[in-house]
């Protein structure tokens, strides 16, 4: 029997994220944050929105979270996250020290595993491929559209 609040079902809330934010002509990237089992964030990239490159999903929902913690500190929460986060987010969550990243989608192009893989905080858990092929598919139907 699959656990109700497993990876695949917050995966699922940040996919949503997602699909909110190709609907705003976003780049469909979604994030929630979980502490004890619950969402305490929600974001979707608001790049264009904001005229703001660092208003990517991973950004607004740390900020989110904090700003509801009271606290910087991320140790006890999970990041749920459709593309794989890229350097400047991976830092962000290396200062937080969030407790667990899980990833759908790889980002071949800008994903920070492959240019500052040590960027995250050492105790941080990282789990990845949860729902790949649907992250993915939705960021290739997205670009598609734009070529």
């Amino acid at each position: 029997m699959m656990e109700p609040f497993d990876d695949t079902y917050f995966m699922k809330k940040a996919f949503q994220e997602a699909q909110q934010a190709y609907e705003k002509g976003e780049v469909p990237v979604g994030a929630v944050v979980v502490a004890q089992n619950r969402i305490i964030a929600r974001a979707h990239n608001l790049t264009e929105t904001l005229t703001d490159v660092t208003a990517h999903a991973e950004m607004q929902a740390v900020t989110a979270a904090a700003n509801l913690l009271g606290s910087k500190y991320l140790n006890e929460c999970t990041l749920y996250v459709t593309l794989e986060p890229c350097v400047m987010c991976a830092g962000a969550l290396g200062w937080s020290q969030l407790g667990k990243l899980v990833y759908g989608a790889s980002d071949q192009k800008r994903g920070f595993s492959k240019f500052a893989p040590k960027s995250l905080h050492p105790k941080t858990e990282v789990v990845s491929g949860v729902m790949a092929d649907d992250c993915a598919d939705l960021m290739t139907a997205f670009f598609q559209e734009r070529r």
